[in-house]
């Protein structure tokens, strides 16, 4: 489903002049760091961009807007020749006394938006006025606010760079639930965090090592399940892996940018080797043997198990190799490689293209 970006022109692309009316060229301005912040934005493909406005056509006293719209066309044309191309221009002049169905927050001009394959959900209304705070709850879009009065909107700033950071940042927050008869597991997954860690699954040294994945993998994790441990720890391990990977899989989405791939990691006298490939074939090899039934209530043959259930899920090459002679520092070795390589193999570069020659993932 496709994502959405639905911009305000004027107070976000040009700077709104104080008696809002841009009937000469002079008055134009750009609004500084937007021509950047949008063919960033272009480039990287993430939202379909879309200009919405109940602002007139901007013309001048020279050029009547019947006749033709110059400043807006100016406006068009400079950002085409940068790559900046919207899908669609979207623009009703009605005055508030009119009760227009198209004047903000109405979403008359954007119906079609309703019915169509578009994730709403996680599209966005960007501009500088109440009306368009509301007018994404009116669409179950979010909100984005240029200005200065305080509202409810999902992001308040006047810094293009933010914003683009938090587009960009924004597809990568995940939420799952995954309600069996054996567990209820709600996760949180931040795949652009600082490593903060809330665990909680009723078997301890499961819930440090999560806490290590999080931690060294610069992610931030919220875990909590409650599991039918009176019958023994297997489902409860099972599916916060199969959990963990499909947030994985679903933050990760379009893989634009991705780096794919990472290996690692020693501890002491122990020795992990992780190698991990999102590259949307789940396989998994394990290599690592243990003389303990258990470290901590956490049986020791769970341990491949969590990791071939998040391969699984979140549909990447896992490869695993242990050796050593202290158990806990083998297995900790392991999911403090693996974090790594989760925070190595998930980052974006600024290519904003497919890790692929196929073109898809």
């Amino acid at each position: 489903m496709k994502k959405v970006l639905f911009i305000d022109r004027d107070g976000t692309i040009i700077i709104e002049p104080e008696d809002f009316q841009i009937d000469s060229f002079e008055k134009l301005k750009f609004y500084p760091g937007a021509i950047s912040a949008l063919m960033t934005l272009a480039r990287r493909g993430e939202y379909e961009l879309v200009m919405v406005s109940n602002q007139d056509g901007l013309g001048t006293a020279s050029f009547p807007e019947e006749d033709f719209w110059p400043v807006q066309n100016f406006i068009i044309e400079t950002l085409k020749s940068e790559g900046v191309n919207f899908s669609e221009i979207l623009i009703d002049p009605s005055l508030p006394e009119e009760n227009s169905p198209n004047r903000k927050p109405g979403i008359g001009m954007l119906k079609h938006y309703l019915k169509g394959d578009y994730d709403l959900a996680n599209s966005f209304v960007l501009g500088d006025r109440k009306s368009d705070v509301e007018l994404a709850r009116n669409l179950g879009a979010k909100a984005i606010y240029l200005g200065d009065e305080k509202v409810n909107a999902d992001l308040q700033s006047k810094n293009w760079t933010e914003i683009v950071s938090f587009l960009l940042n924004n597809d990568r927050r995940v939420r799952i639930q995954r309600l069996t008869n054996e567990t209820q597991i709600d996760l949180y997954l931040n795949l652009d965090g600082t490593g903060s860690a809330e665990v909680s699954t009723g078997i301890a040294f499961f819930d440090h090592m999560l806490d290590q994945i999080a931690r060294h993998g610069s992610i931030d994790l919220k875990i909590n399940c409650q599991g039918d441990l009176e019958v023994d720890e297997h489902h409860s391990i099972e599916d916060v892996g199969l959990a963990l990977g499909e947030a994985f899989r679903k933050a990760l989405a379009s893989k634009k940018g991705l780096e794919r791939y990472a290996f690692v990691l020693p501890m002491d006298e122990a020795q992990a080797l992780v190698a991990i490939d999102f590259g949307g074939r789940p396989y998994f090899r394990w290599e690592a043997d243990f003389k303990r039934e258990y470290v901590g209530k956490m049986p020791t043959e769970m341990f491949s198990h969590f990791f071939k259930s998040f391969s699984d899920t979140a549909a990447c090459t896992l490869h695993i190799k242990a050796d050593g002679v202290n158990e806990h520092h083998k297995i900790e070795a392991i999911f403090k490689g693996f974090a790594r390589v989760l925070a190595q193999a998930s980052q974006r570069n600024a290519s904003g293209k497919i890790p692929s020659t196929k073109g898809s993932l």
